[in-house]
């Protein structure tokens, strides 16, 4: 069920209710043209990740400025990509289960999908699957390249998925998907580089395994906001699947960027608070806790003020540390960056979109809560 929105077209950003999620459309263009900017002479694509933002109003943006299509996580996000107007879904993760291949195969139907497997069982199931209506589907090879989450290993195995994928007659065999997401946020430049260095040695391995056994692989997908410039770099990616450069979150500020070739993005994205208890000249409490902003990945960061700290989450509490000459009244309102933006997102119904404090468009997140 989509509530309305905090606010209205017009409307003051000092008139919009709390707790509710702030996209700041002059940084936000900021982000998405600086990283189309970045890739430009490289003959690398972007097909970013959805799962960011589940919105198609966003993924339509960053169509316009050249993206392929985008990623998504989940059949149900590929659903509203599509209902919203997206005509080429990559499903970079498995689809198992005779209820999500149904679905899988309908949505096949209506727009350029492709999927990603690892496993002999589920590729023979995507196989029934598509012989059934008779639809022709795109299967990637899923390979662990050091996240150690899906994925085959590189070599061999993978080569063997493939090798079984050729031999079905509705599926085709569509290339890797080679994502080192535990690179994404390690700290230093050095640790990523050589973290996706280690990845392309993998995929290279892969694809000249491939080649001696005569299957073609001219399509290599993978990469995020962390590293892309290496995998750009690279010779072996042909599309990148970074998300999280549109918002940038808390988390991926700690990392460092000087001299990674990958350029400093800006927050865009904010959830919007509330001060509504000061008990103490040092302590305040918001009205943003846990259901307003993920802390998997750390506390969010309170935004224009370096001497305040966001320190404890309950439910809905937010407890900020005043740490020098802040002070705020009940009723102040204020920004916090998400420790991390794609859970952050997941909670809200709407983006809240503004430019020079003033609300300029409201956007429906319609994948929220898509797990299916």
């Amino acid at each position: 069920m989509t509530f309305r929105p905090a606010a209205a077209i017009g409307m003051l950003l000092a008139d919009v209710d709390t707790p509710c999620l702030l996209l700041e459309l002059d940084a936000f263009e900021h982000n998405l043209k600086r990283l189309m900017d970045s890739l430009r002479g490289t003959g690398v694509k972007l097909r970013p990740h959805a799962k960011s933002h589940k919105c198609p109003e966003i993924a339509l943006r960053q169509i316009a400025l050249g993206a392929v299509g985008v990623c998504c996580q989940k059949v149900s996000e590929a659903e509203a990509m599509v209902a919203g107007g997206v005509n080429d879904v990559l499903i970079a993760n498995e689809v198992v289960g005779a209820a999500k291949l149904e679905r899988l195969i309908a949505l096949a139907q209506q727009a350029k999908i492709r999927v990603c497997a690892d496993d002999a069982g589920n590729i023979r199931d995507l196989d029934a699957a598509t012989r059934a209506v008779g639809v022709t589907l795109d299967v990637l090879v899923e390979v662990d390249v050091g996240a150690h989450r899906c994925g085959v290993a590189p070599g061999a195995p993978a080569v063997a998925l493939a090798k079984q994928i050729t031999s079905c007659r509705n599926l085709h065999f569509a290339g890797l998907q080679a994502y080192q997401g535990a690179a994404q946020h390690m700290r230093k430049v050095a640790e990523r580089r050589e973290a996706i260095a280690r990845a392309v040695e993998q995929v290279q391995t892969t694809t000249r395994m491939l080649a001696a056994a005569g299957i073609k692989c001219d399509y290599v997908t993978g990469a995020g906001t962390g590293s892309y410039m290496f995998e750009a770099a690279s010779s072996v990616y042909h599309e990148l699947q970074a998300g999280s450069y549109i918002f940038m979150d808390a988390d991926y500020a700690r990392n460092e960027w000087t001299e990674s070739g990958i350029p400093q993005f800006e927050h865009s994205l904010f959830v919007w608070t509330t001060v509504m208890s000061a008990p103490e000249k040092t302590r305040v409490i918001v009205d943003a806790g846990l259901k307003a902003s993920s802390v998997d990945s750390g506390m969010p960061r309170v935004a224009d003020y370096s001497d305040v700290d966001y320190v404890k989450a309950s439910d809905e509490h937010g407890v900020l540390q005043l740490k020098g000459a802040t002070r705020f009244k009940v009723g102040a309102k204020l920004k916090l960056i998400p420790g991390h933006c794609d859970p952050t997102v997941n909670l809200y119904d709407w983006y809240v979109c503004v430019r020079n404090g003033r609300v300029e468009a409201l956007w429906p997140i319609t994948a929220r809560g898509a797990v299916l």
